[in-house]
């Protein structure tokens, strides 16, 4: 168990400590993972590790190493261990925090006065968190707004689409129609005139038949001068 962190000694976040050693948030990770596989501790809140400076000197050290990052792991936690050892403090408890309290007045002031300054951060960036949070929220709430406009809008806009397409389609079967209607009507009337045609060509040629059947008859039997010419206009 760690024994060398100072009371109300500052902690950082895996982001805060990449900052500070100019590292990757996942190299902080990683450099950890090596850091306690050769025997570094860190102190821990359930599985997420809490930095300290020493901490942050630590990462930095493995970040400008020029050894294998194992040895260097190593070393690290070897210095820790002697650091450890010769350390006279007890174990961080909430009971050896009110009994580090510092007597003196104007500390305890002064203790006092840094613990208000950061309970009024602390509920400033909850205002601040609580503000971000409703701005989401009702920035949330008017995008599905939006999304629900736009797809009733493209609904509607595919039912009116729809619409006027099987209006055309209807409109093009009634013209087609129509003009086969005509076009049948146009075709019996020429049938019909074809064969009023192909009568009248039926009693022309008749009647030109007969005609010339009398005029063979009139010239092979003739009679008289008259009788023979009138006899060819005879019926």
């Amino acid at each position: 168990m760690r024994n060398d962190i100072q009371p109300f000694e500052r902690s950082f976040s895996s982001k805060e400590v990449a900052e500070e050693a100019g590292i990757a948030t996942p190299t902080v990770r990683k450099y950890g993972q090596i850091l306690e596989r050769n025997g570094y501790e860190f102190l821990k809140e359930g599985d997420r590790r809490i930095f300290v400076q020493s901490d942050i000197e630590a990462l930095i050290s493995l970040r400008d190493t020029d050894k294998p990052l194992d040895d260097t792991a190593k070393d690290l936690a070897y210095q820790q261990k002697e650091r450890l050892k010769g350390s006279n403090e007890t174990e961080i408890a909430i009971s050896d925090t009110y009994d580090n309290l510092p007597q003196d007045p104007n500390h305890l002031k002064e203790l006092l006065s840094y613990l208000a300054s950061e309970l009024a951060s602390t509920r400033e960036m909850s205002v601040q968190v609580i503000n971000d949070m409703t701005e989401l929220k009702t920035t949330v709430s008017r995008l599905k707004q939006d999304h629900h406009d736009l797809s009733s809008n493209i609904s509607n806009s595919a039912q009116k689409t729809q619409a006027k397409i099987e209006r055309l389609s209807e409109q093009e079967k009634i013209h087609y129609e129509t003009m086969l209607e005509q076009e049948k009507q146009k075709s019996e009337y020429l049938q019909r005139e074809l064969q009023d045609l192909r009568e009248e060509m039926k009693k022309e040629w008749l009647s030109q038949n007969d005609f010339n059947k009398r005029l063979e008859k009139a010239i092979e039997k003739p009679k008289d001068k008259w009788e023979w010419i009138f006899s060819i206009f005879r019926k």
